[in-house]
């Protein structure tokens, strides 16, 4: 036999030995899906309601639960605030599912990396703060998502 071929197996057995093992992070990535159907689902439905709906639907039901139904605003005034925080919503949910989307594919591509925590930070502050505060429950699963991604721990080797 050959001594260079017995010399290039013992550097090949430790290079096997030192490929770094890969983390799974399958409740992060669980947890975004469920971010975004959930935020497509309230954000989105919003959005399109508000798009379809018509003067007198919204002053019978959208405005007494909108604007309550002891207000002085003119229907008006009340019909094109609820357009708007239709079209708030839809932008948000926009932006919303990009950063979710990029939270995924960073989570793939480098999953024992900890810098994908603040995709997923970055969503549910877009969800909580475009939502006005009103999403808090969805935005959640992102902050938990974060968090996991942070304090999880890393096997040792995987960097």
């Amino acid at each position: 036999m050959n001594p260079i071929f017995q010399i290039d197996r013992p550097v090949n057995q430790r290079r096997r030995q030192q490929v770094p093992t890969r983390i799974s992070r399958t409740i992060e990535q669980w947890l975004a899906w469920i971010g975004m159907a959930l935020s497509t689902v309230a954000m989105g439905g919003f959005t399109l309601v508000m798009n379809k709906v018509g003067a007198a639907t919204f002053e019978e039901v959208i405005m007494p639960t909108l604007v309550g139904t002891n207000t002085q605003m003119p229907l008006d005034e009340a019909f094109e605030a609820g357009h708007t925080l239709g079209a708030w919503f839809g932008v948000t949910l926009v932006i919303v599912l990009l950063l979710s989307a990029a939270a995924l594919w960073r989570t793939r591509a480098r999953p024992e990396r900890r810098s994908g925590a603040w995709w997923y930070l970055a969503a549910g502050l877009a969800c909580l703060l475009g939502s006005q505060l009103i999403l808090y429950p969805i935005a959640f699963f992102y902050f938990v998502g974060a968090g996991l991604f942070a304090l999880r721990p890393v096997p040792e080797g995987s960097h």
